[in-house]
């Protein structure tokens, strides 16, 4: 499984927390340079992560609606507690139930 991660500086807990879910490859874009909302979606991405707290609302609403149209799941956190934690760990078991039953 692949993750797309946007937004923030510093995502070494997201990228640990994310292996031990399995994730075998992370990407990461931050969102300091303005070009981020010319960038498309890779065509391997199972999942994104927007980080809201550093991410603008015109890119935010450009990735959500390239994910819902290539019908990616995508979660909009604003930092990572626990609760996102659940969150994105469910959102990953959805992702590899349904790679399983194809």
């Amino acid at each position: 499984m692949s993750v797309l991660v946007i937004g923030g500086d510093k995502i070494n807990r997201l990228q640990v927390f994310l292996k031990s879910l399995g994730v075998e490859k992370t990407y990461h874009w931050d969102s300091r340079n303005k070009s981020i909302t010319h960038k498309s979606l890779p065509q391997k991405t199972d999942m994104l992560i927007m980080l809201t707290d550093f991410l603008n609302h015109n890119a935010m609403y450009d990735f959500k609606r390239q994910a819902k149209k290539c019908d990616i799941p995508f979660i909009c956190a604003k930092g990572m507690s626990g609760c996102r934690e659940c969150e994105i760990r469910e959102l990953a078991r959805n992702i590899q139930n349904k790679g399983i039953l194809k």
